[in-house]
């Protein structure tokens, strides 16, 4: 996810203000509405809440190679100008209004994020609608964002080309496992010139598949009224530009080895250079799939927070890997569970047969009641600390809407946490985490490493691609408390 603040909002003394309220446990009364231009508008209320929260999520996929560049360079230069005003004009209106604007480029989408006092939002969404109506892409806004780019490094970081080769041996050909979905050519963005800009933006940023969220004080029959009226005039698309489903509902297994010369990367933008990188791609549970709660509790008592099994296995007991994650990834491509561990060079092949044995004993034998007793305190814990804010709680709607779900949906998840049972986590891991169902990639960051004598047999041997994925036999498991 690439993070651009596409003004400095607002300038001078940021305004006291008093703490905000802890967010209700209640269901938040919201009202949701589709305006004739195609975009659709979340109103959620907020009672006494100081500030209010804007979140427009456009589609933004990578779709199409010729537009990277244009896309790379629209999404740092929105909100830098507008036909009625200069950066220093909006950053000056947002200062009055004390409001904040940001962008953010995920995958699939544009996000533009506003926190405003309560009082500013009609204010708010009039420079909104400035900025999506009337936007201006100076020369001189254009050229910094240019300079910008060619300072930044071009090629990807190995975990992404890590990334990108597993998802295309799992899933086939598609934009998030193609070259084009990274970071265009530097000639290409250098060459833009602003009404390439202009051309784009119309094409674009465009109500037609688009969403926004407003989380405010007002009542939300008001905000749908104040957005109604002043984003009427905003028209186009939808653009196309979205991520198509993935050719296969579920990874196709085997394995994958990257190897390059040299012995450090860091300059391709890891954190750091020289590491050794497994990433496997297994299949997963869409959040909206009602068998999603006992999967989501399984791959948390796998890899979810600091004292799950693979963090036990690979870094606490072994010190294999000092990095060691396991999460759902999602998006209209579809969802993949993405097991991702980094550590010294040379041991990625132990890296991987270790996850293995993870996976393995996970599907077979189940996780224990406490195991699961500590993952359901665990999401309901988080579910309630990433709600912590309205700005986050404004971004998880958001999220929601985009995703089909319903406003209320983090309110029923929590019961439906609470009502899973050990044998259906249990039933869960033995169907999505057995490892020959799995994509597993490794990468070395120098010539093709020797495994170490003590890996076993389930190290995997150089070869570009094979199928299935490593194995560990019965008597090398891992033991878990």
């Amino acid at each position: 996810m690439t993070r651009a603040r596409t003004a400095a909002l607002p300038t001078g003394v940021t305004p006291t203000l008093p703490p905000p309220a802890p967010p209700t446990t209640a269901p938040r009364t919201t009202l949701s509405a589709v305006l004739p231009t195609g975009l659709r508008v979340l109103a959620a209320h907020a009672p006494a809440a100081p500030l209010a929260e804007l979140r427009l999520v456009i589609p933004y996929a990578r779709t199409e190679p010729g537009l990277a560049a244009a896309q790379e360079l629209l999404a740092a230069c929105l909100g830098t100008g507008s036909r009625d005003r200069t950066r220093q004009d909006i950053a000056d209106r947002a200062a009055d209004l004390g409001a904040e604007l940001s962008t953010v480029v995920t995958a699939e989408s544009l996000i533009l994020s506003v926190s405003v006092l309560a009082a500013g939002l009609p204010g708010a969404l009039d420079l909104l609608a400035e900025l999506l109506l009337r936007p201006r892409y100076e020369e001189g806004e254009v050229a910094i964002a240019q300079r910008r780019a060619a300072a930044a490094p071009r090629a990807p970081a190995p975990r992404v080309r890590l990334r990108r080769a597993a998802l295309a041996h799992g899933f086939g050909p598609h934009p998030l496992s193609s070259e084009s979905g990274g970071t265009a050519p530097l000639l290409d963005v250098v060459s833009l010139v602003p009404d390439d800009l202009q051309a784009l933006h119309a094409r674009a940023v465009v109500p037609g598949g688009s969403s926004l969220v407003v989380l405010a004080g007002e009542g939300p029959d008001s905000v749908l009224r104040l957005v109604g009226e002043r984003l009427a005039p905003w028209s186009g698309g939808p653009s196309g530009l979205a991520l198509p489903p993935f050719a296969r509902a579920v990874p196709r297994p085997g394995q994958v080895e990257l190897t390059e010369p040299g012995t450090s990367e860091a300059g391709l933008g890891d954190a750091v250079g020289g590491q050794s990188l497994v990433l496997t791609v297994g299949p997963g549970v869409p959040t909206a799939d009602p068998l999603h709660a006992p999967f989501h509790l399984a791959q948390l008592v796998l890899g979810g927070y600091a004292s799950a099994r693979l963090a036990r296995q690979v870094r606490d007991r072994y010190g294999l890997a000092y990095d060691v994650s396991a999460g759902l990834r999602e998006n209209g491509a579809g969802s993949w569970l993405e097991i991702a561990c980094a550590g010294a060079p040379g041991g990625a092949g132990r890296i991987a047969a270790e996850i293995t044995r993870c996976l393995r004993d996970l599907a077979e034998e189940g996780p224990s009641p406490a195991e699961v007793d500590r993952a359901r305190a665990y999401a309901a814990g988080f579910t309630r600390f990433a709600l912590a804010t309205r700005a986050e709680e404004a971004s998880a709607l958001a999220g929601f809407a985009a995703a089909g779900l319903e406003p209320d949906w983090l309110d029923g998840y929590r019961e439906r946490l609470a009502a899973v049972t050990r044998e259906q986590v249990a039933e869960a891991a033995a169907r999505h985490l057995a490892p020959d169902r799995a994509v597993v990639a490794t990468y070395e960051p120098g010539p093709a490493a020797t495994a170490p004598a003590h890996a076993g047999p389930d190290a995997p041997t150089p070869a570009a691609e094979r199928t299935p994925a490593p194995t560990v036999p019965h008597h090398q498991k891992g033991a878990h408390p």
